[in-house]
């Protein structure tokens, strides 16, 4: 995906749709009241690596992607590094409170590995949290057709990541995956992003004002893109495709969701260790 100031603006609006979602929490997992270093994998506009850094003014954070696009104005606290996650980290082992992942699908080909060097990276006792959305869309009361653009939407995006070698479903082997590295006090959660503004509930109601938006303008785009490219598709035809799909999440009648999921374990006080 380009990283300029469009996909920047994305990023924060994801931010700002994510923590609504979770009830104002920038994360679920018990790292205490005063973690002394933390780490955010794929940090993007670096969003989220602020508002932590500002909630924990005595921990060092640091932000880690592949381009340095973050602001320049932070927090003192605050640091941010160019690097790829997917190859071997450079910093001390056994070092981090606290280890952050969010909406990296289609960006990470090898999540065991990565979730080995979190663990190795963690301080014992230390959390890794992983958290993506699973855009295989839902409804709990059969208002969303099968056959609906929208839903054949999801299925190209699985299409492409499969086709990059960066499978979207790997989110639901994070639990097994944090489970074989060796991480214990593991917990998966599920969310229900609302697709449009369906919901009686208000939090939920302008969750679903973000996600729409966020579909219309900014995600069918890349879909577009990734269509044509990596998958080799008529334009023409997606287009149409595409016309279909905004045009039916507005339906507030249809009551979709997709599934945002939320896993974190815990790296053990004692590592067991073979005979």
């Amino acid at each position: 995906m380009p990283v300029d100031d469009h996909e920047m603006d994305r990023n924060d609006l994801q931010h700002r749709k994510f923590t609504l979602l979770m009830q104002d929490q920038l994360f679920l997992a018990p790292v205490g009241d005063s973690p002394q270093k933390i780490l955010d994998l794929g940090t993007g506009s670096g969003i989220w690596a602020i508002d932590v850094a500002d909630q924990y003014p005595s921990a060092q954070v640091i932000g880690v992607d592949t381009a340095p696009v973050q602001p320049g104005i932070l927090p003192p606290n605050l640091f941010f590094e160019v690097d790829d996650i997917e190859h071997d980290w450079l910093w001390e082992r056994s070092s981090f409170d606290f280890i952050h992942g969010r909406e990296l699908i289609m960006a990470i080909r090898d999540w065991p590995r990565l979730i080995r060097q979190a663990f190795h990276h963690l301080k014992p006792g230390g959390y890794l949290q992983l958290a993506g959305s699973y855009p295989d869309f839902q409804s709990d009361d059969g208002t969303l057709p099968l056959d609906s653009a929208y839903v054949e939407m999801g299925k190209i995006y699985f299409d492409m990541s499969e086709r990059i070698g960066a499978s979207g479903r790997e989110v639901l082997m994070w639990k097994s995956y944090l489970q074989q590295a060796g991480f214990d006090d593991v917990h998966e959660r599920l969310y229900k992003i609302p697709t449009n503004p369906w919901p009686k509930d208000e939090r939920l109601k302008r969750v679903g004002i973000v996600e729409l938006s966020h579909f219309r303008e900014n995600i069918a785009n890349v879909f577009a893109r990734g269509y044509e490219q990596i998958l080799g598709g008529d334009p023409a035809y997606f287009q149409v495709l595409l016309a279909r799909a905004r045009q039916e999440v507005l339906d507030r009648c249809m009551h979709s969701w997709v599934p945002f999921y939320v896993v974190y374990g815990r790296r053990p006080d004692i590592i067991a260790k073979a005979d």
